[in-house]
């Protein structure tokens, strides 16, 4: 997977990992050159006394390092542009993957490890890209060049490797072997403290009313013992790696100074040569060092880029049309649902089964029923939020899954269950589904829904700030807000998820009747559980488990339908539903 996302974001960049790989192959093959020229200096300079020698050589030796130091610089810039932009496009691309998801989809992951894996996950990809283009390219080619370099020097002596460089192999990848699975569980882990502490977050206010700080707290604090019981171990065998690396490397250093000496002490060496191979030894094993560092990266990388990849691979199961149509210039707020079911994946029972609706334009037809009934359901297949799994839905006598998407979602204006306010203004928010809009018409639509009042009462009027979720306004305020947005947007269908919940009766009153002469050519659904929010309706339609049990006005159903008359008794007296 780790490679595969590679080759698909890492194509546009081709020219700069061309210029990161020969940027590292000069400076790498400079630095393999300099240890020679060093032991020439010492052998055919210093030895004989020829100062000019040793002034030449080195003016040679000062040049190299020049190379040696721009091509290094060089290659960080480039390999650290790469990554970055590497990492960015990653990004963008799991966001708009994303976004094409369907409630299902992002109820399948969830949204903590969805924002794990945007955030933390890509960095992991990001950061192994860069150590590659710094480090990885580097060590195969010291690697090999220093054995080539040292066996050049003195071929007996370079029968050390034979011992040294496995010994090194062995014992790093066993380390390492102990590491990979660990990090599978380190980025569960990091899910599990993102989803405790945006629940946290988000539920402050209930948290805080139940007196539940010190339960909460514990809750974060074996969340949070948990990662760092995984991160402890990881970072002991991190820890471990390093003393034996060094272990190794100076017991190597030790080997060669000693055989060495003695082959210097023979004649079958020059001190110079022991020099510049004792160099390439440190060479050769710094070499498996950056290769043992990129072994600790690339697995929990490789573990990181299964996890974006898993999202990447899910298929959101509202797919765009083939054949998008486009909606008429008149568009019709005509909304029909013919003999509709929906059953989610793996449901043993449809949610929905059996559904025939038709609202017409300029009428209001309310859905009410019992919790679980599937009434928000009904309501979400309109925008496509689920698609139906028989039957259809139809918008202007075309079936929403052949509408054009953007055609379909400015034809809607969707207040829903629970509405959400994004960090921002209060303007900024009522534009949110028609950017163009006026003043004038942001505050005509804040006084149809009975906002103006509160929005004005606010220093900054439309330039209010409003925080992430609209948590700085009660729940009645960010409901109208809401519904305001809805209509600024002037779309021919208006869909209320339990959009009044939180009004007082008479505030709901008086919104209701405001909405009358806007929403006089749109077609209008009302899910609600207030009998006296609905009873005005031209139609009312009843669900009881996922089934249309009744159908009517209220005056009908009253003389019709025991369900009905059921809800409405639990509310109000007989004397009232008259």
């Amino acid at each position: 997977m780790l490679v595969r996302l590679l080759r698909r974001y890492l194509a546009p960049y081709r020219t700069g990992v061309v210029a990161v790989l020969l940027l590292q192959l000069v400076q790498t093959i400079a630095t393999l050159y300099l240890p020679s020229l060093n032991a020439d200096i010492i052998d055919n300079g210093v030895a004989v006394g020829n100062t000019g020698y040793i002034v030449r050589i080195g003016g040679v030796m000062l040049g190299v390092s020049l190379v040696q130091v721009a091509c290094a610089i060089a290659a960080v810039y480039f390999g650290a542009r790469t990554a970055m932009a590497l990492g960015r496009d990653l990004r963008e691309g799991l966001f708009a993957h994303v976004q094409e998801f369907s409630a299902q989809e992002v109820g399948k992951f969830g949204a903590p490890s969805l924002i794990t894996r945007t955030t933390n996950d890509v960095q992991q990809v990001q950061m192994v890209i860069l150590f590659t283009f710094t480090m990885m390219v580097t060590a195969p080619i010291m690697l090999i060049g220093g054995v080539i370099m040292a066996l050049r020097e003195d071929v007996v002596l370079s029968g050390l490797l034979v011992v040294i460089v496995p010994v090194l192999g062995v014992a790093v990848a066993l380390i390492v072997s102990r590491m990979v699975p660990y990090f599978r569980v380190m980025q569960t882990k990091i899910d599990a403290i993102n989803r405790v502490l945006r629940e946290q977050i988000a539920g402050i206010r209930v948290i805080r009313a139940f007196v539940r700080e010190r339960r909460e707290s514990e809750r974060f604090g074996a969340a949070s013992a948990d990662l760092f019981e995984t991160s402890l171990r990881v970072g002991r065998l991190m820890a471990l790696m390093f003393p034996v690396v060094m272990l190794i490397m100076n017991a190597s250093s030790v080997s060669v100074m000693w055989f060495g000496a003695q082959r210097i002490d023979s004649g079958q060496m020059q001190i110079g040569a022991l020099t510049a191979f004792l160099s390439y030894i440190m060479y050769i094993l710094i070499a498996v060092m950056m290769a043992s560092m990129m072994f600790v990266m690339v697995p929990r990388a490789m573990v990181s880029a299964e996890r974006i990849g898993e999202v990447l691979d899910t298929q959101t199961s509202v797919l765009p049309p083939v054949a998008p149509v486009s909606l008429p210039a008149t568009r019709s707020g005509r909304l029909e649902l013919r003999d509709v079911e929906f059953r989610y994946p793996g449901a043993e029972e449809p949610v929905l089964r059996g559904i025939d609706l038709v609202v017409e334009s300029g009428k209001t037809t309310a859905v009410i029923g019992s919790t679980g009934s599937g009434k928000t359901t009904l309501v979400n297949l309109v925008p496509r939020l689920f698609d139906v799994t028989r039957g259809a839905v139809l918008l202007g006598g075309i079936d929403v899954r052949d509408l054009e998407p953007d055609d379909l979602w400015s034809s809607i204006g969707l207040v829903p269950q629970k509405p959400y306010l994004f960090s921002g203004t209060v303007a900024s928010n009522l534009r949110y589904g028609r950017t163009e809009a006026t003043d004038d018409e942001l505050w005509h639509a804040l006084e149809v829904a009975q906002a103006r009042e509160f929005v004005e009462a606010m220093p900054e009027g439309l330039e209010a700030a409003i925080a992430q979720g609209g948590t700085n306004v009660s729940g009645g305020q960010r409901q109208r807000l809401a519904i305001a947005r809805a209509l600024v947007r002037r779309p021919s269908i208006y869909l209320f998820d339990d959009s009044f919940s939180a009004l007082d009766f008479a505030t709901d009153a008086a919104l209701r009747a405001a909405l009358v002469p806007v929403t006089r050519d749109a077609a209008v659904v009302i899910v609600a559980q207030r009998v006296a929010t609905i009873r005005h309706a031209d139609q009312i339609v009843v669900l009881e488990d996922g089934e249309v049990v009744g159908a009517g006005t209220h005056a009908e159903l009253m003389a019709s339908s025991s369900t009905y008359r059921e809800i409405v008794f639990s509310q109000i007296s007989a004397e009232e539903a008259a």
